[in-house]
């Protein structure tokens, strides 16, 4: 029987210019607002994700150009997990809040685990995502390994 995890030996490159999902909870989008207005100036140099109302309120507060997904509970969170699936995203910033129950709190583990999988940056506070945003690896290529999805496939199916 084959190993159920694949094995984590094809190499991706981060580009320098990343693919960032900003998504947050009812409770912590005024929170995810402060944080991306302190880091605004760098958020501008990098390829703005998010969902739903995120999207909306930062690209209105701030002025910034976010590509809008749907609302988490309408498949926007499997959304984002689809572009980590399919190597479209770079950062995920995702403020979610402990004390709320979410209906699609399913998806919301399904994301988490997506961007364990694949080796996805994933901030879920503002301290986390300051450390994040102010890498040096944010603005350069960034070469990580990422899980042989080829070779599971097959050593499965053979």
């Amino acid at each position: 029987m084959s190993d159920i995890r694949p094995p984590r030996d094809v190499t991706r490159t981060l580009p320098a210019r990343k693919r960032i999902a900003l998504v947050a909870h009812d409770g912590k989008k005024e929170e995810l607002l402060e944080w991306a207005g302190r880091w605004r100036e760098t958020l501008a140099e990098h390829r703005l994700i998010g969902s739903g109302t995120t999207a909306g309120r930062v690209s209105r507060t701030l002025g910034l150009e976010v590509e809008g997904l749907m609302s988490g509970p309408l498949g926007g969170d499997q959304q984002i997990g689809a572009r980590i699936a399919e190597q479209r995203l770079d950062l995920l910033i995702f403020f979610w809040d402990p004390f709320a129950p979410q209906p699609h709190d399913p998806d919301v583990k399904a994301l988490l685990r997506l961007a364990t999988l694949w080796n996805i940056p994933v901030a879920c506070n503002p301290a986390s995502a300051d450390f994040l945003i102010s890498s040096p690896w944010l603005g350069q290529a960034y070469e990580m390994t990422i899980p042989d999805a080829g070779a599971w496939v097959s050593s499965r199916t053979g």
